[in-house]
């Protein structure tokens, strides 16, 4: 069983330090915003530490699950930085969200120092993370994947290997982009369907018969017909950081997205409104709003 340092135990992290610790692995933990996570952690057998040093020097692999690249910066960097108890030879993986350029600056840092740095960002939900049914975008160095490869099955239903730092990362941003278009989409047909006096149920046994049903449509539609907003376990405020750095992403490249500005608008009108902490299936109540003349 691997021994292993785990930052940022929020909706995701959480579920995924329960579903290591099913499997028998010695976890160590570090308190950020959620108190109660880390007491069930503890509770269960993980160590607590108070600083990214003292995770580092005690674990070979360290796993980030935070919300922005700046946050993971501030994590890995400084004097208690996870850079600074980095053993030789220790694997430290990022499963967040965050932009490729800031993955490879810090795969450098981590290469300099004996170590490795992978991005492997995640997809599905903080359920499937309970029960090991994640997707893993993973990239960085091959032999540092490889020897981590046994723990992400166990977090993992399908586990890539996409190729040089950035690559999980920027697969990401773009599953993020397509997802959250589509959810944005979803939620608007639904206030559509009401203002248009249609039955919400329908609209949807009309169009889930079609090829347009997918996965994303059923989440958001678990709460636009039974308001079941477990489906979609993701904040407002964090989708729509993910497809702002889709956006960035699409700038550095010299690109302009034509589709990211509405889901980005919407999803950053709905967070400045007060819904940020509300899941991802709730901006069908943004649209109820909104889209009044």
């Amino acid at each position: 069983m691997a021994n292993i340092g785990f930052i940022g135990l929020g909706l995701m992290g959480s579920a995924m330090v329960g579903r290591l610790q099913d499997k028998g692995h010695n976890l160590t933990v570090m308190a950020n915003r959620n108190r109660a996570a880390i007491d069930a952690a503890v509770a269960r057998g993980a160590t607590e530490v108070s600083t990214p040093r003292e995770l580092a020097d005690t674990n070979d692999i360290i796993m980030l699950c935070m919300d922005t690249s700046a946050n993971v910066e501030a994590r890995m960097r400084g004097s208690d930085g996870v850079f600074a108890g980095l053993r030789p030879g220790a694997v430290v993986i990022d499963f967040g969200t965050s932009l490729p350029a800031s993955t490879q600056a810090l795969a450098k840092e981590a290469t300099d120092l004996g170590a490795a740095y992978l991005d492997g960002p995640l997809g599905r939900t903080p359920v499937h993370a309970k029960d090991g049914l994640l997707n893993i975008m993973c990239a960085g160095e091959k032999d540092a994947f490889d020897k981590i490869h046994t723990v992400l099955n166990d977090l993992g239903e399908n586990v890539f290997y996409l190729g040089e730092s950035g690559a999980g990362h920027t697969v990401k941003l773009i599953n993020n982009f397509f997802g959250m278009t589509i959810a944005n989409a979803m939620s608007e047909a639904f206030v559509m369907a009401d203002a248009a006096g249609l039955d919400r149920r329908q609209m949807y046994d009309v169009i889930a018969a079609g090829p347009l049903r997918s996965g994303m449509m059923d989440f958001v539609s678990a709460y636009g017909l039974d308001g079941d907003k477990t489906k979609l376990e993701f904040a407002i405020k964090n989708a729509a950081k993910d497809v702002g750095y889709y956006n960035q992403m699409a700038k550095d490249a010299g690109l302009i997205s034509h589709m990211a500005p509405a889901p980005l608008s919407a999803l950053e009108n709905a967070r400045d409104a007060g819904q940020g902490d509300d899941m991802v299936c709730q901006m069908i109540d943004y649209y109820a709003k909104s889209l009044k003349a």
